[in-house]
């Protein structure tokens, strides 16, 4: 057996620990690629499927749990770290948030085969409150459902490829190449996407003292002020429930749905507290090409508006917005 695969099946179940273990830790390394191999070569019974699942589980299990912990004893601070190590666009703390509030716990059965769950699931599950019997329980259902799908799934190719005798010989020498190829693409896939999304947030957003004078410039000259829209989940509301002067809230998901009530004469400005500003960034692109050319997204969220001791103001739901009453009607209902 050449020497990389030897290498691999010896040492086969300490390195699914590990890998999954850094993984799920937040680490931007995939794992799917590493299972399927796994599952493929318990096809030659020099690894065996349960002694694997079992490594998998227990990586598993040992970081969502510290990831659990973290979110009960810190918060939103701990998710937004997580949104960092992940290097996930789509892995900004609404996805999850949202999930959370529709699914509850049984989010965790799924939270691993979708991008942006599966790191910010745990510390969500933990700042929520949720016991920790209950989480571990449905993490571990759902971390079986998405090893399994994997590690059977490489061991149904397995069986096929025993029939082509070359195959094993070829991921013996090639094997490790390819993987650490994979790796690298992925990785740098990772870093360009964020890189790209940082530069046309940089491009669109508009700074704190920017929108603070536009404020007081409409004030001063009685003419339309910017339409000011908190996209902030209700959990992020704990730590500090104001808002920007005549800000309103609106979930992203019916801003979007209701966009055609969005004003057209004044700019529209959007807000969160994900971490480089990701849901506001994403939503305003998305709005752009549904027709709302003048939106932008604050550069810096709440917590950058509130660092520069801008003006913060208790939020009424009672007043109804001048700006585009019909919006904030539709989206309440």
């Amino acid at each position: 057996m050449p020497i990389a695969l030897d290498f691999f099946v010896h040492y086969a179940y300490g390195i699914l620990f590990l890998w999954v273990l850094v993984e799920q830790l937040g680490v931007p390394v995939p794992s799917v690629p590493l299972l399927i191999a796994a599952g493929t070569l318990t096809a030659t019974h020099r690894i065996h499927a349960i002694p694997a699942m079992f490594a998998i589980l227990l990586a598993c299990a040992v970081s969502d749990s510290v990831w659990y912990f973290a979110g009960v004893r810190y918060g939103a601070r701990v998710v937004k770290l997580v949104c960092r190590l992940s290097m996930e666009a789509s892995a900004c703390v609404k996805k999850t948030e949202s999930s959370f509030g529709k699914h509850g716990s049984t989010t965790l059965l799924f939270a691993k085969f979708i991008p942006g769950l599966s790191t910010v699931a745990p510390p969500i599950a933990g700042q929520t409150g949720m016991s920790y019997g209950r989480f571990l329980f449905f993490d571990l259902v759902g971390s079986l459902i998405w090893s399994s799908a994997y590690v059977f799934g490489g061991r149904f190719f397995g069986d096929i490829a025993k029939r082509y005798s070359p195959f094993f010989h070829f991921l013996g020498h090639f094997g490790v190449l390819l993987f650490a190829a994979a790796i690298v693409f992925f990785v740098l896939r990772r870093i360009w996407r964020q890189r790209e999304f940082l530069k046309n947030l940089k491009d669109a957003g508009i700074t704190g003292p920017e929108l603070n004078e536009m404020l007081l410039a409409s004030e001063e000259n009685h003419t339309r002020a910017p339409f000011i829209v908190d996209l902030r989940h209700p959990l992020d509301y704990l730590p500090d429930p104001r808002v920007l002067p005549g800000a309103i809230r609106i979930s992203p998901t019916e801003l979007e749905k209701h966009c055609d009530l969005l004003p057209r004469d004044t700019d529209v400005i959007l807000y969160c507290t994900c971490p480089n500003d990701e849901t506001s960034g994403t939503l305003a692109q998305r709005l752009q090409k549904l027709g709302v050319h003048r939106v932008r997204p604050l550069r810096g969220g709440f917590e950058g508006w509130r660092d520069a001791g801008l003006p913060l103001v208790e939020y009424d739901a009672t007043k109804p917005h001048e700006t585009a009453p019909e919006l904030v009607e539709a989206a309440a209902a």
